[in-house]
């Protein structure tokens, strides 16, 4: 028998103008959600992989003009 009991899986749901930070090698980032992909997406050379269940979402970086792409379970919402 186990003694680490599971923890159950919580489903991170964005929509379009949600602000939103993610961890990247240069530390915690922000940006504003501008898409949200259901379907797989070829951006920079490498394919997405997006569905209902699980989208993809597009993000403007608040500092630059970067854009990324990132499962909801990469992503944690902001308070504004």
């Amino acid at each position: 028998m186990s003694s680490n009991p599971r923890r159950p899986v919580v489903k991170r749901e964005f929509k379009v103008g949600d602000h939103v930070t993610w961890n990247s090698e240069a530390g915690h980032v922000s940006g504003r959600i501008i898409k949200v992909h259901t379907e797989d997406v070829n951006y920079k050379g490498y394919t997405h992989h997006a569905s209902e269940a699980e989208p993809q979402y597009e993000i403007e970086s608040d500092k630059t003009d970067h854009i990324a792409l990132h499962k909801g379970s990469a992503l944690r919402r902001m308070n504004d």
